[in-house]
């Protein structure tokens, strides 16, 4: 009776284990590649506003042109209207914004080149293409003749010819003086027949070509400046008149005080009268206002002294000429920058 009694035991003990639960099965993200145990990559910040170039605007305040703006900022207004989308650059609006450079993608009406009349050649026999050649290389003969173009015959004119073996004299040619002692000057060797060579002149005795003269006006600094007319400062610069003001007779010629290009000639300007802006480079402007006159055009090219105006009284009380230099758009004293009157 004890064996029954004993599969009974293990029976139940058996039982018992069954009734546990099995353990959870967790699934786990696959561990990210790289070195073991590193900690997953941070998302990159996305960039700020404040890393972005921040743009250089204006807003329109009551009375102002788009003239006014652009001479403030030593702009042309062309471009400045080309840049904000303005069709009629006489129609503004109290508070509009607008962007004081270019927008990517925007482009600017370019200067319309000068008008250069060439004559029609008159119509002949081709022109036969010739290789160039080095001319110190290249023999001389008696009779040319001519090879028709290509890569081969250019390859082949162009190659050096071998230099002399040491010690050959070329045909007709004396041969080198040999150094003397102590760095004397060696004595002349007799040619064929025992005659002397005529003395050439020494490198010494003949004056290096100058060079061309840098030329004047191109660099963002350099300016050849003069003065627009010769007359009596009779208002000098402050930062409220932004020039001077020149006494003169009525019709007394101006010219222009550098080179450059015109980019107003007009009376759009409240206060200026007819005037004249002329634009030198990037960084310099030259203004001339109160003019009866005025003899050149938008978009025109004119030199340091040619007459661009007459002198006048348009919109002032008396004849005269404003003249302002304006350096980045920042008005500057002329006085300051012209040579003396």
């Amino acid at each position: 009776m004890r064996a029954p009694a004993a599969v009974l035991a293990v029976a139940l003990l058996l039982a018992g284990c069954a009734a546990h639960e099995a353990a959870p099965v967790v699934e786990r993200p696959p561990t990210p590649t790289g070195a073991p145990g590193a900690a997953p990559a941070a998302p990159a910040p996305a960039p700020s506003a404040a890393a972005q170039p921040a743009v250089r605007t204006h807003t329109v305040m009551r009375g102002e042109t788009l003239v006014s703006i652009a001479l403030q900022y030593g702009l042309d207004y062309r471009e400045l209207a080309a840049w904000n989308g303005i069709k009629d650059p006489a129609r503004l609006s109290v508070g509009q914004v607008l962007v004081l450079a270019a927008p990517p993608g925007v482009a600017v009406p370019p200067t319309p080149p000068a008008t250069v009349t060439t004559p029609l050649a008159s119509v002949g026999p081709p022109i036969e293409a010739r290789p160039l050649a080095n001319t110190a290389t290249l023999k001389v003969e008696p009779r040319g003749f001519k090879v028709p173009y290509s890569d081969k015959a250019m390859e082949d004119f162009s190659v050096p010819e071998p230099p002399p073996p040491p010690g050959a004299v070329a045909a007709g040619a004396s041969p080198a003086p040999v150094p003397g002692p102590t760095g004397a000057t060696p004595a002349p060797v007799p040619g064929p027949g025992g005659a002397l060579p005529a003395p050439g002149p020494s490198a010494a005795a003949v004056p290096p070509s100058p060079g061309p003269a840098p030329e004047k006006g191109t660099a963002k600094e350099d300016v050849d400046w003069m003065w627009p007319v010769k007359g009596k400062v009779i208002a000098p610069f402050t930062d409220a008149a932004k020039g001077v003001d020149i006494a003169g007779k009525r019709g007394t010629p101006v010219v222009a005080a550098a080179s450059g290009r015109v980019i107003y000639a007009d009376a759009g300007l409240r206060g200026y009268g007819k005037l004249v802006i002329i634009r030198h480079n990037d960084t310099w402007l030259s203004a001339y206002a109160h003019n009866d006159a005025v003899l050149v055009k938008e978009q025109q090219e004119v030199r340091k002294g040619q007459k661009i105006a007459e002198m006048g009284s348009t919109d002032a009380d008396r004849v005269m000429l404003h003249f302002e230099i304006r350096r980045h758009g920042k008005p500057v004293d002329p006085e300051k920058i012209l040579p003396p009157m």
